[in-house]
């Protein structure tokens, strides 16, 4: 259980984020739900929390690709629930296009809200951490950070880089007994997924014939931020029916 603990959750408006939030919560934690986009969606996540978890929620729009913004921002949720225990680096966003074809803003746009975000977030909460010597810091990577996905080449850079930063931090902090671990989902079933393409063609490669749900990956989550998790760090942990074995 995760009874007073604070968990920071980016991304935490739709999707995975908001399965997350809701799991850590159901499990006793204090969370800041992190969003760039709908407000309506992120006070939605917020009030659907603390009614159906008597838990604190608080919401808070950041760019987590602005250091100033994500040091404010936990500046904030600091004075609001305390001390951050437990960060998850959910946000992310899709331009794809074929190689050749992709501009600059749009190579530029993924990588600075995918990886770089989560590089702010984890320098941000870092002195946190260290102060209380003890951490967990959870980064959602993608199956397409390590086998690539055509089409994908900004997503895909970007999401390999957030496995490299996951293990150079669960070095450089595994000695304040701070984890740091990445999830690797595959096809789970999101509005981001949507706009990939056929369901049916993503069925094809996945030996359990079926998308993951968002709830799959905040299971996942919640174990990695637990103290059941305590002797795991630096691992990249596959959450995809079997797509990239």
């Amino acid at each position: 259980m995760l009874n007073g603990k604070v968990a920071v959750v980016t991304g935490a408006s739709r999707g995975i984020g908001a399965s997350v939030a809701r799991k850590l919560a159901s499990q006793g934690a204090d969370v800041a739900i992190i969003y760039c986009g709908s407000e309506d969606k992120a006070q939605a996540v917020k009030e659907s929390i603390i009614s159906e978890y008597g838990v604190k929620a608080f919401a808070y729009k950041c760019d987590v690709a602005d250091l100033n913004a994500c040091t404010e921002t936990v500046k904030q949720i600091t004075a609001d629930l305390g001390g951050v225990d437990i960060l998850v680096n959910n946000a992310g966003v899709t331009r794809d296009n074929l190689l050749v074809m992709m501009g600059e803003e749009d190579f530029d746009k993924v990588v600075d809200t995918n990886l770089k975000g989560t590089f702010n977030m984890i320098k941000v909460c870092a002195r946190g951490f260290i102060r209380k010597k003890k951490g967990k810091i959870i980064n959602i990577s993608s199956v397409s950070g390590l086998s690539g996905i055509a089409g994908q080449s900004n997503y895909s850079a970007s999401k390999a880089g957030v496995i490299g930063l996951t293990k150079a931090v669960a070095k450089e902090l595994g000695g304040k007994n701070v984890c740091c671990n990445a999830i690797a989902p595959g096809f789970i079933m999101t509005d981001m997924t949507k706009e990939l393409g056929s369901e049916e063609e993503f069925l094809k490669a996945i030996p359990l014939k079926r998308l993951g749900k968002t709830e799959d990956v905040a299971n996942l989550a919640a174990f990695l931020a637990d103290e059941a998790s305590d002797y795991i760090t630096g691992e990249v942990i596959r959450i995809d029916g079997g797509l990239a074995m």
